[in-house]
């Protein structure tokens, strides 16, 4: 594949995500994107690949599509994956991992596929060179990605590697952290302008806080992290990868945006600034201990973007009487502000006693949970 080749590619994106990141994907470049569940596949050359990897915020991973077959029998899985050049992308010194997706009464154990597709390649690669390549679940040379609907298989090569929420800049958590795919698509599907004051009152370790100041300066989603996963493939272009990150870097405002976050635990608030540290953002976000009623607005107008403690994962005594309390303190203190709360607890939303303007359905993990808007005249 030279670097003008238009391919087309899937990324993985959190239910709810998918038209944030159809928005991404069709900033940078990409075309032919279309929606799909979880997912938006869209059409580019490989330095789209690079860019897609280091600068979409609400991607997860971006998969390679490069083999499609039927399948009939369980047969049909090895034969097929046998079938494929898998010398052009992988040496036997080197190391597979395979995941797999499955939506087929053909077979009923993704491990069982996983584990054919992995002995299919390994048995080619042995038989074309006489060595086999090992496997490696935590950082392996080539991640394969095993789809398969009814009765059709796509395989996949990973690009990414490690899951792309894993931003590199979060040293600590809490008990209940936020993925940071999914705090990045709150802070854009908030619709804040990233010149206005943003507020997390419930910030935790600051994932939320870190998301918005990383956009208001335009900080690549991947700016922290070293690795992807297409820097281990026998295609990768070092210079065209250099040349990309540097035209993503040269974007970076250094401009100041009034950013604060407070929380109630001051473990919880030492967590958020050494995650703040490491981001280098600890100068750009004002953070405090305090409690949400003790907290003053930080200013006149502004947003408020909150993940309020879910009671699946903490224990807290009176979850309804801690959601009237927030819509009371909100109704007080927070008169001009556009403030958006996601919870999984449906219920206890509705004691916060305000009538939302907006309701957009998400996931965070296996949680369903509600993003709701409270315009607060």
């Amino acid at each position: 594949m030279n670097a003008s080749e238009i391919n087309t590619y899937t990324a993985k994106t959190i239910s709810g995500l998918e038209d944030v990141l159809k928005a991404e994907l069709d900033a940078i470049g990409a075309v032919n994107s279309q929606v799909l569940k979880r997912a938006v596949t869209f059409q580019g050359n490989k330095e789209l690949l690079y860019r897609a990897n280091y600068s979409c915020r609400t991607a997860l991973r971006i998969l390679k599509p490069v083999l499609t077959f039927s399948l009939v029998k369980q047969e049909d899985l090895y034969q097929n994956i046998y079938d494929f050049k898998w010398e052009d992308w992988l040496q036997s010194d080197q190391t597979l991992a395979v995941d797999a997706v499955n939506s087929t009464s053909v077979f009923t154990n993704t491990q069982y596929i996983s584990l054919k597709t992995k002995d299919a390649i390994v048995d080619r690669l042995r038989d074309k060179t006489g060595s086999r390549p090992s496997v490696s679940l935590d950082n392996p040379d080539l991640r394969i990605n095993i789809h398969i609907y009814k009765e059709n298989c796509t395989v996949s090569l990973d690009s990414s590697g490690m899951s792309l929420h894993k931003r590199g800049y979060r040293r600590n958590q809490g008990i209940a952290p936020l993925s940071e795919v999914l705090a990045a698509g709150l802070v854009i599907l908030s619709g804040w302008d990233k010149n206005s004051l943003f507020f997390d009152p419930m910030c935790g370790s600051g994932t939320i806080l870190i998301e918005a100041a990383m956009a208001a300066k335009a900080i690549p989603a991947g700016y922290f992290r070293d690795d992807f996963g297409f820097m281990k493939w026998a295609d990768y272009d070092a210079g065209l990868w250099s040349s990309v990150k540097e035209k993503e870097d040269a974007k970076i405002i250094r401009n100041s945006v009034p950013i604060f976050g407070s929380d109630i635990s001051s473990r919880v608030i030492e967590n958020a600034k050494e995650n703040l540290d490491f981001a280098n953002l600890l100068e750009d976000i004002t953070i405090k201990k305090a409690s949400f009623e003790d907290a003053d607005a930080p200013g006149e107008i502004g947003t408020i973007v909150c993940n309020p403690p879910y009671d699946e994962r903490l224990q807290l005594d009176d979850i309804i009487g801690f959601y009237k309390t927030i819509g009371d303190v909100l109704k007080k203190k927070y008169k001009g502000y556009t403030a958006w709360f996601i919870s999984s607890d449906l219920k206890a939303l509705k004691f916060i006693g305000l009538h939302p303007s907006k309701k957009i359905i998400l996931y965070n993990g296996p949680l369903e949970c509600r993003f709701v808007k409270f315009e607060l005249y």
